[in-house]
């Protein structure tokens, strides 16, 4: 990869192997803290509109039966004070536009193809069909490069492709973020965690899920073929959903609809039961 990964291979995420231990530690913070652990169940080169027709979860719930969003790591860097930095106590943190830093970091702006993410949190007790508004939602990813702000070098004062937003009355929140690059071992993702409220949110606690996205080969491929993306390119070949650590038990819940192209960015949407 770039220079910033020169410390090693992939220190920032090295799999299911490396990350199991990690969710460990971060399940015994949060016993130690009195939190509450819920027991979980589980593109083409051309700029045009794409849905990805092996989704159906992400717009509709009852396509593959209504179960909690499945359990996943949070990686050795989620920047919620679990393991090392904590930007949800930060000033600021609650935004939508999560594409540049924020308060007392260096004030980058992450550079890639333009993306919205949506995501609508609803109640599984009631078949999915009740959305879960004045939830709230914490995301992370990595940028273009495949690098983590905050940990990773080079980045390490910034915080930008970090954020929270409250849920509305329809139980959705949207960001405006940038298309994550794909770093060795590991297919493109967002890092996401759910709260009961943003109380809970700014005051990183009471954790209630804590899953990841995934994106669609075929967006994959068209905007890695773009500027800026050169290193994704290699990073994706080899790689797929049912070889990746934390995807290969299944991911139809978890792959979102996308919609958009490369010239105007493209919108990802995705339907978490809790």
């Amino acid at each position: 990869m770039n220079g910033r990964h020169d410390e090693g291979p992939h220190e920032h995420d090295r799999g299911l192997s490396y990350d199991l231990p990690v969710l460990a530690r971060r399940q015994m913070i949060r016993l130690m803290a009195g939190a509450s652990l819920v027991p979980l169940v589980g593109c083409t080169a051309e700029d045009r509109t794409t849905a990805s027709p092996s989704s159906p979860s992400a717009s509709s719930p009852s396509a593959a039966g209504c179960a909690e969003i499945p359990e996943e790591t949070a990686g050795p860097f989620p920047g919620d004070g679990s393991n090392g930095s904590n930007v949800l106590k930060e000033s600021g943190v609650v935004r939508s536009d999560i594409t540049r830093s924020f308060g007392g970091s260096a004030g980058g702006t992450a550079e890639g193809v333009p993306l919205t993410i949506t995501l609508t949190v609803v109640d599984a007790a009631s078949g999915c069909g009740t959305p879960k508004p004045g939830a709230a939602v914490y995301v992370w990813h990595c940028d273009r490069e495949g690098a983590y702000s905050l940990y990773s070098e080079g980045v390490t004062e910034e915080n930008y492709l970090r954020g929270v937003q409250e849920t509305d009355d329809k139980g959705r929140v949207t960001f405006t973020s940038i298309f994550p690059g794909c770093y060795q071992g590991r297919w493109p993702h967002i890092h996401f965690e759910v709260y009961g409220s943003l109380a809970d949110a700014t005051a990183a606690t009471s954790i209630t899920n804590t899953s990841q996205l995934a994106f669609p080969k075929d967006v994959c491929d068209a905007v890695y073929a773009t500027d800026g993306y050169g290193e994704s390119v290699r990073n994706l070949s080899g790689l797929s959903l049912e070889d990746d650590g934390i995807f290969s038990d299944g991911h139809d819940r978890q792959l979102a609809a996308m919609t958009g192209g490369t010239r105007d960015g493209y919108t990802a949407t995705l339907t978490v039961p809790v």
